[in-house]
């Protein structure tokens, strides 16, 4: 794609990443045929080659050009970020790095109105901090009715207890972990198994308490410099463990994992975290690539539930970890439905649930039905935003799939004799 930027535009480095994005695209419209707000709306300004020339026409344009309007934030607002046309895109459009300096500037120029500023301060108060909301959780669960439906239906009656932690630090091989903002809360058992099942192979986890959000809410709701900040953060709470041999961060929710990832590319300019937010990005793996190179076969899992799982968009188009999740539970022995059209998001998204709600609904409603259609016993997933969003609608209950693992190893080590029971 041609594009028109000045020498001058081109010296600040946002234009320049924009200029390269721009230039990579052929503007061919294959990109439609897989996303989702395009299916839903059918306005090529819902669809990623829609998007990328309001960009283009946004970035190119001077301050006060009365063509850049609330109609062009309103499009890019509605983009669920889940990068399924990245996965499609033949040319390796990084549509996202675009998308992130397209929102950047349309709220530079045209703002929001005080509902929405408020919205959107809210949810990063909200969110962010794991005690703040965990306390904000337990008051909505008491007061459930009077709750808003869109935010009713993610909070979960009672979640799963999640019973004794493991302590670790005697195996050699030691991992840090990000325990999450809202995951904490809402899914307390996620990280508790993943320490029981690590520690069945010997892996242990160390903690690292200082550590809070990866920062994506932040950032994804245009508060960029405070996103930064908790990546710095975060950088400071793990560098020890790093610095004493730490072999892997683990992500147990696959929005995290993506964003973690990207720490060196967020953080390249700055010169005192690039080099330790590169080497926390080359650390960070999502659960599934530990498992899927240990011998999981020796945990002896012996269990053929019927399953259905749903791989997040940052694990599948983010991550390109697509089939990985899948591969793992086969090798454990569990059946897993099909899901027609997998690839497509389930309207989660961070955020946008309840900045998009009725659009948000309806990916929710296709994607249920995609995944009840085989008649599973549970629905399985990565991520606990697509997690909770899910099961405040479904019939079939949903939980995070190392969850399962764990379950079955529970069940296998009680029906053991007493003398052979792992420790």
């Amino acid at each position: 794609m041609q594009t028109h930027f000045t020498d001058a535009d081109l010296q600040k480095p946002h234009i320049r990443e924009a200029d390269r994005v721009l230039r990579s695209c052929v503007h061919c419209g294959f990109c439609n045929a897989t996303c989702p707000t395009y299916q839903l709306l059918g306005d090529e300004r819902d669809g990623p080659r829609g998007r990328i020339y309001l960009m283009k026409e946004l970035l190119e344009s001077r301050d006060d050009d009365d063509q850049v309007t609330r109609e062009t934030q309103l499009h890019l607002d509605r983009c669920l970020t889940c990068r399924n046309c990245e996965t499609t895109c033949p040319s390796g459009v990084e549509y996202h790095k675009l998308l992130d300096i397209g929102r950047a500037e349309v709220e530079r120029r045209v703002g929001r109105t005080p509902k929405e500023r408020a919205l959107r301060y809210g949810l990063r108060k909200a969110l962010v901090d794991p005690k703040r909301f965990a306390a904000l959780l337990k008051a909505g669960q008491t007061f459930r009715p009077l709750v808003p439906g869109t935010l009713r239906d993610k909070m979960p009656a009672r979640p799963v207890d999640p019973g004794k932690r493991p302590d670790g630090r005697q195996h050699a091989r030691q991992m840090l972990i990000l325990e999450g903002c809202v995951q904490p809360g809402l899914s307390p058992n996620t990280n508790a198994a993943t320490a029981r099942v690590l520690d069945r192979l010997g892996i242990g986890l160390t903690p690292a308490p200082q550590a809070g959000c990866c920062g994506a809410i932040d950032f994804h709701l245009n508060a960029q410099e405070a996103g930064r900040q908790r990546i710095r953060a975060n950088i400071d709470a793990w560098w020890p463990a790093i610095e004493n041999g730490a072999e892997a961060i683990v992500q147990t929710a696959s929005g995290c994992g993506a964003f973690v990832k990207e720490y060196g590319e967020m953080l390249a300019d700055d010169p005192v975290y690039a080099d330790k937010a590169k080497r926390v990005s080359a650390l960070a793996k999502d659960l599934v690539e530990i498992l899927r190179e240990e011998d999981i076969d020796a945990l002896n899992v012996k269990d053929s539930r019927r399953l259905a799982f749903h791989c997040p968009c940052t694990l599948q188009h983010a991550q390109r970890l697509g089939g990985t999740v899948e591969s793992v539970l086969t090798r454990l022995g569990f059946e897993l439905t099909p899901v027609r059209d997998a690839h497509l998001c389930c309207g989660s998204a961070g955020t946008y649930s309840v900045t998009q709600p009725e659009l948000s609904k309806q990916l929710r409603d296709n994607k249920l039905d995609a995944l009840e259609a085989g008649n599973p016993e549970l629905i399985v997933t990565a991520n606990i935003g697509c997690q909770t969003h899910l099961d405040g609608a479904s019939r079939t209950p949903v939980r995070h799939w190392i969850e399962i693992v764990d379950d079955s190893l529970a069940s296998a080590a009680s029906s053991m004799p007493r003398e052979a029971r792992p420790a």
